[in-house]
């Protein structure tokens, strides 16, 4: 007899979405598997995956494409899977394994996989939330889900003044998507340079310059502390300095933090996300976590390639646990999972599965619109320590800048702005850490071969 391991994913975003099909192929390529009725299934194992938003499963990095009118929404639509249920989780019953949901249904689970995400931050702004309510004013906009993507455009005109809010990844994508538009943009970004968390002050610099072309006005060092409104509509945004910008549409692009308040509210361990181990296990056993949600070894990535990482060591955890139970019901019968507490432990199959052992993740943008595309790369440490080796390679008439961090002969960092065909060399000699030879040929070459990317 072979038991049928069920599994929930609250989340169907880019990493929930992974890791149900990652099963889907291991129960393709692995033999016989039981599935629940609109189930996706590795073998033994059953998936459910639980999604919030009424749209189908969408890859979120791309939003600011369908902002800027390069794609429309079904464009970035993740490939469909089935066993989806579209339901509101409102509480995680740890003893019973169920799920509450606000329709009043409850969903039971054997083992839970939260792939929350993360939510958008929103600054402690005057005037964001009139009278202590939580709804935000008519023309301000978050920029994190389809939802805020579709109100955006359908705000946004010729024309329409907009104030962007953050100059990290998130605002200067949306400040290019919206000047693509047509619209007036000015960027407001609180530290001294855009990106600053992936770029280096000379890469920050070329990013500013790119925006700039197109007719976006970008200012650093610059606090927001007030939204005005009139009627619920926003008007303008005030600075710290007292000076005013008119503004018929403000975007939020401050940020995310790790959405973990069903973990918090069912007791698991929290910290500035839901702590995982190696096995991506929470403090309970039977739930495990990945994505933006999740914590590990101190880092909170809340990037697209560590979740789907994550979503395939997970999927190879699962389904191996998954081959050990269904081995251990045949020899032993249906009575070795009778409560005893052997069904808890991890079968020997599983432990010999391969872990997570964090990702050493590449940010990469291309930014459209103007006379050409602007691309960039970013990864490790960008910014040398004392001692540390820096090769650097600009040309100002094509606008590219290529910067490497070599360390003990090891690459540790880089930043490419411009032409990228080096990037996948770089990133290759960087994942790898290995020395590099003595001479220096080889980090030259890497710089200079635009191949391989």
């Amino acid at each position: 007899m072979t038991s049928n391991t069920r599994v929930v994913v609250i989340g169907a975003g880019l990493a929930g979405v992974r890791l149900a099909r990652r099963l889907a192929e291991l129960g393709a390529s692995g033999g016989p598997a039981l599935v629940a009725p609109g189930g996706l299934a590795a073998p033994g194992v059953s998936v459910v995956l639980v999604g919030e938003e009424e749209h189908a499963p969408y890859n979120r990095v791309l939003l600011a494409e369908v902002l800027a009118g390069r794609y429309a929404p079904e464009v970035i639509a993740l490939p469909a899977p089935g066993g989806l249920v579209r339901a509101r989780v409102t509480g995680i019953d740890r003893a019973a394994r169920t799920l509450r949901c606000a329709d009043g249904s409850e969903i039971a689970y054997d083992t839970l996989v939260l792939a929350t995400g993360s939510n958008p931050v929103l600054p402690p702004l005057r005037g964001l939330f009139a009278q202590g309510g939580h709804e935000l004013p008519e023309g301000v906009h978050a920029f994190r889900t389809m939802d805020d993507c579709l109100g955006l455009s359908k705000a946004v005109r010729e024309g329409t003044r907009a104030v962007v809010i953050g100059g990290g990844l998130l605002g200067v994508s949306a400040a290019r998507a919206l000047a693509v538009r047509g619209a007036q943009v000015v960027l407001a970004q609180q530290s001294e340079r855009l990106m600053e968390r992936q770029l280096d002050p000379a890469a920050s610099r070329l990013i500013h310059r790119h925006l700039t072309g197109l007719g976006v006005e970008v200012h650093t060092e610059c606090r927001v502390r007030d939204v005005r409104c009139v009627g619920g509509a926003v008007r303008s945004v005030e600075m710290a300095d007292g000076y005013a910008l008119d503004a018929d549409l403000v975007v939020l692009a401050c940020g995310v933090h790790p959405r973990t308040g069903l973990a918090q509210q069912a007791g698991l361990a929290v910290h500035k996300g839901i702590l995982v181990d190696d096995e991506l296990r929470t403090s309970d056993p039977h739930i495990r976590a990945i994505g933006d949600c999740v914590q590990y070894d101190g880092t909170v990535y809340g990037l697209a390639a560590p979740a789907l990482e994550q979503a395939d060591v997970l999927a190879g955890l699962i389904a191996a646990e998954a081959a050990g139970a269904g081995r251990a019901a045949g020899a032993d019968g249906p009575g070795a999972a009778d409560g005893s507490g052997a069904a808890d432990a991890p079968p020997a199959q599983a432990r010999s599965a391969a872990r997570y052992t964090g990702t050493r993740s590449l940010t990469r943008l291309t930014l459209t619109g103007g006379r050409a595309p602007f691309d960039l790369a970013a990864f490790g440490e960008p910014d040398p320590r004392p001692g540390d080796d820096v090769v650097q390679l600009a040309d100002a008439t094509r606008g590219t800048y290529r910067k490497v961090v070599v360390r003990d002969d090891r690459v540790v960092g880089g930043v490419l702005v411009g032409d990228l065909g080096t990037v996948g060399a770089l990133a290759r000699a960087w994942e790898g850490a290995e020395p590099l030879p003595g001479d220096g040929a080889p980090l030259l070459h890497l710089l200079t071969n635009d191949g391989g990317s």
